[in-house]
């Protein structure tokens, strides 16, 4: 048998602050083979970037690896002397980072970041590396690689910098590749084609990977086998499928509870959130870590004393880390928490009719006096009603924010008719709309970090944005802040907590409490769980989902995750370059016949559930400038339908929005007849569809 390219052996790390140890990592061992992908999962927290740079030996002033063994062809990397580690460092073992800026210097070009690294560790000529560039920039399938050489970093797409890391990384051609959250901040599409690319690349250079990510339909897409971590520690590894279809740990269930698997319905079959918050590194419960959130607990036995790894019978190696894994129905569905009524929608509070919003940008040199028009948003008409969940997808660009900017007042329209409660507001500024208008029209933001002053209790907060909607008295305002907080579900004694004192998910909690300050009739919820956890995603989804049962809020829910939007939005607005290209129902937007651009949409949603099948469509290109837009239909230049029937205006003609049943509309020239044998992209098991 082959011995293991990467072997971590019962690694423990910590780091030490002035007032204690903080154990990070313990016990903690996989294995790496050559040519195999390895997945690394679990919640914020849990260890798996401070084992990557362990692995690095890059965990700063005050982490410091305390017991176990990193080998890397049979050499621990724990005692390597610093001058061999720089030897090894980013020629035999590289690293890709979430943040692609993070690895680029936004002073140099990128032909030489990328030549820099076989002139360092191989000793290249300039000529020899500059060839090397440009070999890996067009393997990793960027569009006129001369042109990107001579690129700053700042010239190129969110995309297009993670392919030039991914470019880099790749240059001294590894023997292992740890990839960090890599996709994390890219749209479903790109992340598509960039999982391909890693996937072919892997294949091409023998390149063994550790892909840590909490996106578990990507661990299915691009590993072999996988280790879950919880609290420091590995609590689950074997082969992928194994630990995605017979699971045999609790944390394990849990995740794959929490997340909107196909089947999985608001009203029938709610997500299931972990109960309990994740233990901090310096108080963890004796015996289980998972004890405190477990449903199998039982107390006297699994917190007696440390778990160790267990072996799962069978003929791939799988381990858990359970007491009970043996006695617990896996099989069993989860505890039935009841169904909620549907609340069905009401009349139109929100319409929006022939929207456009232009921007004049000047093009000339160092400005210039020549203007040229983006148009960001052209031709939106829609309407929200009471009651319901209107999702807005799309890829970055395409004017999902721009739409939810003017309809806040933060920008105002160039034309057309945004009208709310029978008021027109497109022309109305923030600072000129009343404080009801205001109040009745709120938004939830992605990053609840950035959305709280740090200074400030959550309580001054929320009263805060009372006294901007004048609401009561001083008094009055205290007691409705409580209840406030008592919706969100937050315990009233968060009240006098600072920001830095909550969790990531209490944060996007509170930024919520605060839009529904004014008992706002609709809230724009800009990608409000992108930056959270699976099992925290589970509970904020429920929590808004709650709230606009019980308040009957119109919820305009923008998102590029489409697992997310399948399970809770009632109608999806599909927008490409500022324009609607599908609206509809749920089920009739994720069922064909669909718009071509919604089809490579949903071919790229990762799916945590290997029974599922999925058309693999990889879109290609990026989105044009909407500086400088392509004739006709806008979607032309990247649609793999366009020349399917011969004498169609994709070219010349913008498609009319055509019905395509009632309530679903699509922006597309192509035949009734051709639509009509549109294949499901996604298709489920038998099972699941039932």
């Amino acid at each position: 048998m082959t011995e293991p390219l990467l072997s971590i052996e019962k690694l423990s790390i910590s780091f030490f602050t002035r007032l204690r140890e903080i154990p990070a990592v313990m016990d903690f061992s996989v294995d790496v083979m050559p040519g195999e992908a390895v997945g690394l999962v679990g919640e914020s927290g849990c260890g798996k970037s401070t084992v990557a740079l362990g692995i690095m030996r890059d965990l700063g002033a005050t982490g410091r690896i305390t017991g176990g063994a990193i080998r890397f062809k049979g050499r621990d990397l724990v005692t390597l002397p610093e001058a061999e580690l720089r030897r090894i460092r980013g020629r035999e073992i590289a690293m890709i980072y979430q943040e692609p800026m993070a690895s680029l210097n936004p002073a140099m070009r990128i032909e030489r970041q990328l030549m820099e690294v076989p002139m360092i560790h191989e000793g290249a000529s300039a000529a020899e590396a500059r060839a090397r560039a440009l070999e890996v920039v067009r393997d990793v399938r960027l569009p006129d690689p001369e042109r990107i050489l001579r690129a700053y970093p700042h010239q190129l797409s969110g995309g297009q910098q993670q392919r030039i890391v991914i470019a880099m990384a790749l240059m001294a051609r590894p023997s292992l590749l740890i990839l960090d959250e890599p996709t994390t901040a890219l749209d479903v599409t790109v992340e598509a084609a960039v999982v391909e690319l890693v996937k072919e690349l892997g294949r091409k250079y023998g390149t063994s990977m550790l892909f840590i990510s909490h996106n578990l339909g990507l661990i299915l897409e691009t590993c072999d086998r996988l280790c879950v971590m919880y609290s420091g520690e590995a609590v689950e590894r074997g082969r992928v499928a194994d630990v995605f279809t017979r699971m045999r740990h609790p944390y394990t269930q849990a995740l794959f509870r929490s997340i909107p698997l196909p089947g999985a319905d608001k009203t029938a079959r709610p997500l299931r959130a972990i109960p309990g918050n994740f233990p901090l590194p310096h108080e963890r419960p004796p015996g289980c870590n998972f004890g405190p959130r477990c449903d199998y607990f039982e107390q006297g036995r699994c917190d007696a004393r440390p778990i160790p790894m267990a072996a799962i019978p069978g003929p791939e190696r799988h381990e858990t880390r359970c007491l009970r894994w043996a006695e617990i129905d896996w099989a069993a569905p989860p505890p039935d928490e009841g169904s909620r009524d549907p609340r069905p929608p009401g009349a139109p509070v929100l319409r929006v009719d022939d929207l456009r919003k232009y921007y004049e940008v000047a093009s000339g040199p160092f400005g210039g006096r020549t203007t040229r028009v983006v148009k960001a948003n052209e031709t939106l008409s829609f309407e929200a009603r009471e009651g319901e969940t209107l999702a807005i997808v799309g890829e970055s660009g395409c004017g999902k924010s721009t739409l939810a900017k003017v309809l806040l007042g933060l920008e105002t329209a160039t034309g057309g008719r945004v009208v709310l409660l029978n008021e027109e507001i497109q022309s109305t500024p923030v600072e000129a709309r009343d404080p009801s208008t205001v109040g009745h029209l709120q938004m939830v933001f992605q990053n609840p970090f950035d959305t709280l002053n740090p200074s400030m209790s959550v309580g001054r907060q929320i009263i805060r944005a009372l006294e901007v909607f004048g609401i009561g008295t001083p008094r009055d305002r205290r007691e409705r802040m409580l209840r406030l907080l008592d919706l969100v579900k937050l315990p009233r004694a968060f009240a006098d907590r600072k920001p830095r004192q909550l969790s990531g998910g209490q944060k996007q909690r509170v930024g919520i409490a605060r839009a529904f300050a004014g008992d706002a009739r609709v809230v724009v919820a800009d990608e409000p769980v992108s930056a959270l956890d699976v099992s925290v995603q589970a509970a904020v989804t429920d929590l808004l989902m709650d709230i606009q049962r019980e308040k009957g809020t119109t919820l305009l829910f923008i998102s590029h995750d489409l697992s997310i939007v399948r399970y809770l939005a009632d109608r999806v607005l599909v927008m490409y370059l500022g324009h609607v290209v599908e609206i509809g129902s749920t089920d009739q937007v994720f069922a064909p016949p669909y718009h071509p651009y919604t089809e490579a949409l949903l071919s790229a949603v990762p799916i945590a559930d290997p029974r599922v099948e999925k058309t693999h469509i990889v879109l290609e290109g990026e989105i044009p400038s909407a500086m400088n837009p392509p004739p006709g239909c806008p979607f032309q230049t990247r649609c793999r339908w366009k020349h399917a029937t011969p004498g169609m205006p994709c070219e010349t003609e913008v498609p009319p929005l055509r019905t395509l049943a009632p309530g679903h509309q699509v922006k597309c020239h192509l035949p009734d007849d051709l639509l009509a044998r549109m294949e499901p992209v996604i298709r489920l098991p038998e099972d699941t569809a039932a």
